[in-house]
């Protein structure tokens, strides 16, 4: 079993920040585009479920009924970014706590990484101005306040840990199955399913964010930043962590690829050697699998 990264990983051509941006900058844009599909969904399924002035809260005055369809809402939005073709293309991180445990484990080159992170909090941000511009003053109605992200009744220590466990069982189980082949179709089926629960029991502690750029976006809008650094500690702290735990178990030379949907048909800009992923300094040669993992 190797623990050791770079003896694993393929070698690239390293790269210039204008050279990355020149290669890869449709990549991201598909992260920004995909975390501000995930905003939009985010604000209109809120104010259609909790803002008064919409039917829903009338017809169904129960909270956690509410939630319910909140978390399949968003789940079935997950699922879709990261099976669309801009999600298998990009990877579908649209998260840079994601992104940065990627790079910590060698699977993607540091300017993607930067401008990955970077386009993703454009991304948020502007994810909530178009849902401003589509939902007017309900956007902004104390019931939904921009979909912002702040820490429920039980306080920022409650907070801090639910974001802190909900990231590390979210790595956890994309690594665990978006590494094995016969497995790795499900992953986001499972992100779907994890991201309903956490917002049926996670959204009144948290308010359900795992992403730092998501809970941006919401904050520049309502200018409510309370606690906001452990929107950014917390998810990048859990997801590390179940990278390391990972990388003890399994080794780095079962870490394959940096993408949450990891379908070969789709060119792959990542440092990695899942089967059959054609890489653009392979001049479009498929890659032969030395072993086709369980």
């Amino acid at each position: 079993m190797n623990h050791s990264i770079g003896e694993t990983n393929p070698k690239i051509p390293k790269r210039t920040a204008r050279g990355s941006f020149k290669r890869n900058w449709r990549l991201y844009i598909f992260e920004a585009i995909e975390l501000a599909i995930f905003m939009i969904s985010a604000c209109v399924s809120t104010v259609f479920l909790f803002d008064p002035t919409y039917p829903m809260p009338h017809f169904l005055p129960n909270a956690v009924f509410r939630r319910v369809l909140m978390g399949i809402a968003m789940g079935i939005t997950a699922v879709l970014i990261i099976r669309s073709p801009m999600g298998k293309r990009s990877g579908a991180h649209f998260n840079p706590a994601i992104t940065m445990t990627y790079f910590r484990l060698g699977k993607i080159d540091a300017w993607d990484a930067f401008f990955y992170v970077v386009f993703q909090f454009l991304g948020g941000v502007f994810g909530v101005a178009i849902s401003a511009l589509l939902l007017g003053k309900s956007l902004a109605d104390p019931t939904v306040r921009y979909a912002v992200t702040v820490p429920g009744r039980c306080g920022t220590a409650a907070a801090f840990l639910a974001e802190l466990f909900m990231a590390t069982v979210l790595m956890g189980v994309v690594l665990s199955l978006s590494n094995r082949p016969s497995l790795a179709n499900l992953t986001s089926y499972f992100v779907g399913i994890l991201i309903a629960l956490y917002v049926l029991f996670f959204a009144p502690v948290s308010g359900f964010s795992i992403n730092p750029a998501r809970t941006t976006g919401s904050a520049v809008f309502a200018q409510v930043w309370t606690a906001e650094w452990l929107y950014f500690i917390a998810p990048l702290l859990g997801m590390m962590i179940a990278a390391e735990v990972y990388l003890r178990i399994y080794g780095a030379d079962r870490i394959l690829c940096a993408k949450l949907h990891p379908d070969p048909k789709y060119p792959c800009p990542f440092c990695c050697h899942y089967p059959f992923h054609r890489h653009p300094w392979d001049h479009d040669t498929p890659i032969a699998a030395t072993q086709l993992l369980p």
